[in-house]
């Protein structure tokens, strides 16, 4: 049996992890703490970690994870920006989930935009108290608005054909354009300036750390509503929330927060929040949060535990994985991941 701790374990990961493991000889020890220098060494023992995105895989746990015989990291889940990929080159070779369901999230991103715009969260929280007025709930119509889609991966591009639905003209901006998707790219600042909602789909990265900042936000147009279903350190909060108060910004909705990893995932209800931006940005009726639930489907967690398995397995029996990060070691002329071969 393949040995591997996972980290940062809820039920919902245990339901479907447990028996894909069991049925592909990989045996999972559950564990409710986040990985971190602290606890690391409930890893003692195991083949390899499985973690999630508030896990701390910096350059001290990965050494610590080395001395261990730790030989794989596996990430149950796309984004890697918690992980020195860098530094685990010749250490811990780390594979990820590339896609799991972008319909899960791209949905979510949807399902939250209209209930800001539709006001569905303030409606509801009314006629639970028999108040059937109408007052205070006017949207607006979501056909034939701008969206501004950052990022055309493979939920960005759900996410466009959602708002097509809808009857949306579309505009999107990425790094690398997929140029047969029938897409209307521009720059970053030409969606910025005439999206009247912006939708993040798009990795966490050191280009795209703060990409919605104090300068970005005065280019937007005024009552833009701002969607975050991807990476909290995309958007600068306090900018996002001096935005709201200036009203440029008409509200945001936001799936993920870039301090999160202390906070979401966990029942705090009974704790004073210490993150006095976050506390002011709930504060806000024009704020929508939700916990980091985007990827939180049936389908999507079922994907995960076949994915996160299926790399486990390949890796301990074949020695290499589709679905390994590429540490970019500059060497094009000898890559060996392109040879198929382990990259070290």
């Amino acid at each position: 049996m393949i040995k591997i701790a996972v980290f940062d374990s809820k039920q919902y990961d245990v339901e479907p992890m447990g028996p894909c493991g069991e049925a592909r000889g990989v045996e999972f020890k559950f564990f409710e703490p986040k990985l971190t220098s602290d606890t690391v060494g409930l890893a003692a023992g195991y083949d390899g970690v499985c973690v999630f995105v508030n896990d701390t895989v910096d350059a001290r746990v990965l050494d610590m994870l080395t001395e261990q015989n730790i030989r794989l990291l596996a990430l149950r889940c796309a984004g890697y920006n918690n992980v020195d990929v860098k530094h685990a080159y010749g250490r811990v070779h780390v594979v990820h989930v590339p896609a799991y369901s972008p319909y899960a999230v791209a949905e979510h991103a949807m399902a939250m935009l209209l209930t800001s715009v539709r006001r569905i969260h303030k409606a509801y929280a009314r006629t639970r108290d028999f108040n059937f007025s109408l007052s205070g709930l006017t949207g607006f119509d979501m056909h034939g608005k701008t969206v501004g889609v950052v990022g055309t991966g493979r939920i960005g591009r759900v996410f466009i054909d959602i708002c097509r639905g809808f009857g949306m003209n579309v505009i999107a901006y990425d790094k690398f354009p997929a140029h047969d998707a029938n897409i209307d790219y521009v720059t970053l600042d030409e969606l910025y300036a005439r999206s009247d909602i912006i939708s993040f789909h798009c990795p966490l990265t050191d280009e795209t750390y703060h990409m919605l900042n104090r300068d970005s936000i005065k280019t937007l147009k005024r009552g833009v509503v701002i969607v975050n279903t991807s990476r909290g350190a995309l958007i600068d909060a306090e900018a996002l929330l001096d935005g709201i108060k200036a009203r440029v910004i008409g509200a945001a909705c936001l799936d993920v927060y870039e301090e999160e990893s202390d906070i979401f995932f966990e029942d705090n209800s009974g704790h004073i929040m210490d993150d006095d931006t976050l506390a002011r940005l709930l504060s806000m009726p024009n704020v929508l949060v939700t916990s980091h639930q985007a990827f939180l489907t049936r389908e999507a967690l079922h994907n995960i535990a076949e994915c996160t398995v299926d790399n486990i397995v390949t890796f301990f029996e074949r020695g290499t994985c589709d679905n390994e990060l590429c540490y970019r070691c500059g060497k094009t002329d000898t890559c060996r991941a392109q040879r198929i071969e382990k990259c070290f």
